[in-house]
């Protein structure tokens, strides 16, 4: 079955920088997209960074210029390096598989920016 995990979470102070894997198994991994989502207390889940099977890249527009997304497709991952990270970063961070219509999620990994 489809499985996505992740993994390089923790806490940060603002300014610094994080990276976050997503490894993925189930899959012929390099015939999908994955994406990047985040969830803050109380508020929706929301996009952060999307790659393609071709590596082409969308960002929400609160992480652009700051975070970067990338796969390997050779180890199954994708990875998203967080830059310059702020307060507002905070939440949990997950990733994503559309794989025959249906959403697949990982666990999640808690990012916390903080002083």
């Amino acid at each position: 079955q489809v499985q996505l995990v992740e993994s390089g979470g923790g806490l940060v102070q603002p300014g610094g920088s994080l990276r976050l894997s997503c490894a993925a198994s189930g899959i012929l991994f390099s015939n999908y997209g994955i994406g990047w989502y985040r969830q803050a207390p109380e508020k929706q889940r929301e996009l952060v960074a999307q790659i393609t099977i071709g590596g082409m890249t969308n960002y929400g527009d609160s992480v652009k210029g700051r975070f970067t997304v990338s796969r390997d497709n050779a180890k199954r991952a994708v990875y998203l390096q967080m830059n310059s990270m702020k307060p507002e970063d905070t939440a949990v961070y997950y990733c994503n598989c559309k794989v025959r219509g249906r959403d697949y999620w990982g666990q999640g990994t808690q990012v916390t920016v903080s002083s």
